[in-house]
């Protein structure tokens, strides 16, 4: 009974901390105190600690000696340079994909951008980045070559870490987001040259990128403000 109790409280702890870090309420480098946690939902550190080892798992906290858990910071190096191999990648075995897409398959990636555009007004960013992955998923898993599909699966996975980061630090960014997938789409559906669908696929990711980082500096050079 008391596991099936704590497993959950756990639960309740993990969906809180996560929502807040996915919200930016906890953002980069915010420090994790189980005591403080545990007070703050009503329960005690166990079903914290595993909500947190459980984070941890997803990339979403990092546990530092001395200080203890944190909410994973961005590597801006890393990222833009991920950004920037996933764009060509991506870009190329989307191109590569289009000719093998059926009307089936562009109907449901049509469908999915209606839903992230229903989504716009009160945008949670952990479900939109998920649409957002089941939008580009249906556009470039036919891709025949699979070593280019495996470098774009690579390329996601090195960024799950974040991957709730960019909506939620430029919720501007969904809008134009969405607006690039339909023409992607109307690009594929007329038969356009695959360069020109490489192109947009590949320039829809690098705008995501340069989105996102011209936030995170302005945040940074605004933190900096504050404390001088």
């Amino acid at each position: 009974m008391t596991t099936v109790a704590n497993s959950s409280k756990s639960e309740q702890a993990y969906a809180w901390i996560r929502s807040r870090i996915s919200g930016h309420t906890f953002g980069p480098g915010y420090r994790l105190v189980l005591g403080s946690l545990a007070e703050e939902l009503g329960m005690s550190v166990v079903p914290v600690r595993e909500a947190i080892r459980r984070l941890e798992a997803e990339g979403l906290v990092t546990f530092e000696r001395n200080v203890g858990a944190r909410v994973t910071l961005v590597d801006e190096s890393e990222y833009a340079h991920t950004m920037q191999t996933l764009g060509l990648v991506e870009g190329a075995a989307t191109a590569l994909s289009a000719p093998l897409l059926d009307s089936e398959t562009l109907d449901a990636a049509e469908a999915v951008n209606e839903r992230m555009t229903q989504m716009l007004e009160h945008l949670d960013a952990h479900a939109f980045t998920e649409l957002n992955r089941q939008f580009h998923s249906l556009l470039f898993e036919p891709c025949p070559n699979p070593h280019l599909l495996d470098l774009v699966h690579r390329g996601w996975a090195r960024l799950s870490g974040i991957r709730d980061s960019t909506f939620a630090y430029v919720p501007g960014r969904a809008q134009h987001s969405v607006e690039e997938h339909t023409q992607i789409l109307e690009l594929i559906r007329a038969g356009a040259d695959p360069l020109e669908i490489e192109l947009a696929a590949r320039n829809h990711r690098l705008r995501t990128r340069d989105a996102f980082l011209d936030a995170l500096h302005a945040r940074s050079h605004h933190n900096s403000g504050d404390e001088s």
